[in-house]
């Protein structure tokens, strides 16, 4: 009551507040929008990123299942918009936030079962990938997550909302100008060929191989005739050199894995093959494949050039064997993740998926126009 008494302030005061009101209007405008790293080509648009997978780019969609397949809890999400967890796979960022971030689309990519999402998130895009899938069927009925089928269906719920939201013409512009991320085969081999082991009983590596890059295929094809056109689908990494596959297959010395990474290099090879084919027979579009086999082994074998102390070990608890419900609550981590390639035993820091997610973007962004 008081302030209702008061003087009014000077004009220099007055001018001086109104100068600091709007520098302090600049700076928020300045730290909350969401400005593109990468320069598309003139006209070009990209109004939405959108994303199937595991958990590399998994949003949060295992939050809600009954599987072991989780990070919902601390310490995942430890540098993520205060230290929520929100069933992100690593400290912070995923690659599907960093890609949307860096198009200029927004900061942080939704997932599409997460209960708040909200109807004007979805015509910028949202993540369908669950944490655990794979190209394989077997994979995901393992350890009882969502398969990338599950993910198309949920796909077309997703089209028909945007229609009530946006209408159909709007839609279809939305469909066929939108980024397209395809994210699996990583537990396809480290967990249902290589380590339970049943597959290898019905399939040599080659053969498993031909297996994966099939289903990869019918999942692009089947994207193509929802209407999407610009497709990226990621490689296989050199998987035994993740700080787990080296723990249970790297020897005493938990030296990278070589039969895992050869396996995923001839993946990789067929894969990159059909792909180029795909493009080719399917009119209009672009289904690039992303190459992250190589960029990840060089931080591996270069890491002082990236800016990283370990890339043996994951910065959670031991850093050798913790990941899902192993690095929890009561698990230690390391005082400075960012030296860190490795959150936990499988999944990069964001850190380290920045690293990635540029040098990606800049080889490969205008491959999609």
């Amino acid at each position: 009551m008081q302030l209702l008494f008061m003087k009014p302030p000077s004009r220099s005061l007055s001018s001086f507040l109104s100068t600091l009101s709007f520098l302090v209007y600049v700076f928020l405008i300045f730290c909350t929008s969401t400005e593109a790293v990468i320069k598309l080509p003139e006209n070009v648009t990209v109004p939405a990123v959108i994303v199937f997978g595991d958990s590399i780019v998994d949003q949060g969609n295992n939050n809600n299942l009954a599987t072991l397949i989780k990070s919902d809890f601390p310490p995942y999400g430890k540098d993520f918009m205060g230290g929520r967890p929100t069933g992100r796979f690593s400290n912070a960022k995923t690659p599907a936030d960093l890609i949307a971030e860096e198009l200029g689309i927004k900061n942080i990519l939704p997932a599409y079962l997460d209960p708040n999402l909200k109807a004007e998130d979805l015509p910028t895009g949202v993540s369908f990938a669950s944490g655990g899938t794979g190209f394989d069927p077997q994979t995901s009925q393992l350890v009882s997550v969502i398969s990338l089928p599950d993910q198309l269906e949920s796909f077309k719920e997703y089209i028909g909302k945007l229609k009530g939201i946006v209408g159909e013409a709007k839609t279809n512009d939305i469909l066929k100008n939108s980024i397209y991320l395809v994210v699996a085969g990583s537990d396809d081999l480290a967990n249902t060929y290589f380590t339970i082991g049943l597959t290898r009983l019905q399939y040599t590596v080659p053969s498993y191989a031909d297996l994966l890059v099939a289903s990869a295929s019918n999942f692009v094809q089947e994207l193509y005739n929802l209407g999407a056109r610009r497709m990226a689908v990621f490689g296989i990494p050199p998987i035994g050199c993740l700080p787990s596959q080296r723990s249970l297959a790297g020897g005493p010395l938990r030296v990278c894995a070589e039969n895992y990474n050869q396996a995923a290099q001839l993946v990789n090879t067929k894969l990159s093959s059909e792909l180029h084919s795909l493009n080719s027979s399917l009119p209009q579009s672009r289904v690039v494949y992303i190459d992250i086999y190589n960029p990840l082994l060089d931080i591996i074998q270069n890491p002082q050039k990236y800016g990283f102390d370990v890339v043996n070990k994951g910065c959670c608890g031991t850093g050798t064997v913790e990941v899902v419900i192993l690095c929890n609550r009561y698990s230690k981590t390391c005082p400075d993740d960012s030296k860190y390639l490795f959150w936990d035993s499988y999944h990069p820091t964001q850190k380290g998926y920045t690293v990635l997610v540029d040098q990606v973007l800049q080889k490969y962004i205008n491959n999609f126009f």
